[in-house]
């Protein structure tokens, strides 16, 4: 699609977006000599997303907070790496954070969202959860980019240490997209 719009005139200016930061070297790698802008600023009213590290053994503290926010009628993100369990592994799936937070949280609507679900079936539970009929969504990283849920308010990231840079930037990115308060945390029991 970019050559066929590069070929349409003579020259024509093209830009390219990125909602990723990307480090020079690898811009350079990608863009070769273009200019580079960026947009330093967040949209007016937006604040930063808090970011912290718990192990798993710290994991009360997260559902404390999980609590409050639900509390105030803010919904909140699960992610983790794997859809179903691997033993050999020692990974959360999507299915295991579901029962354990349905234990947690027993009155809530939890749905589970995964590449592997029909169009369909992604397309009501995303429906659900951007209407708030759904409090807690656990998710693989299929809610990575186009999702722009305002009263999302918090993101936990299981095994962490799984993804790259650029993919929990963009996972922190579905929070605190509106004037609320955000928070994202990272739970893995490595140094992170």
């Amino acid at each position: 699609a970019r050559n066929s719009l590069q070929k349409k005139g003579i020259n024509p200016d093209v830009l390219y977006l990125s909602a990723t930061p990307i480090p020079r070297t690898y811009a350079l790698t990608i863009y070769g000599d273009l200019d580079i802008s960026m947009i330093k600023n967040k949209p007016i009213g937006r604040k930063d997303v808090k970011t912290i590290i718990k192990k798993e053994s710290e994991i009360k503290d997260v559902l404390y907070k999980m609590l409050e926010e639900l509390k105030q009628g803010h919904q909140i993100y699960v992610v983790s790496p794997l859809i179903e369990n691997n033993d050999e592994l020692d990974l959360k799936s999507v299915v295991i954070l579901k029962e354990k937070f349905s234990m947690a949280f027993p009155n809530i609507r939890i749905e589970i969202l995964h590449g592997k679900l029909k169009n369909e079936e992604k397309g009501k539970i995303m429906t659900d959860f951007e209407n708030g009929k759904i409090k807690i969504l656990i998710s693989t990283t299929v809610i990575e980019v186009g999702i722009d849920v305002k009263n999302s308010s918090m993101m936990i990231i299981y095994n962490a240490e799984r993804f790259g840079l650029a993919t929990l930037h963009q996972l922190r990115g579905r929070v605190g997209r509106g004037n609320e308060e955000a928070y994202c945390y990272l739970i893995s029991n490595y140094d992170i």
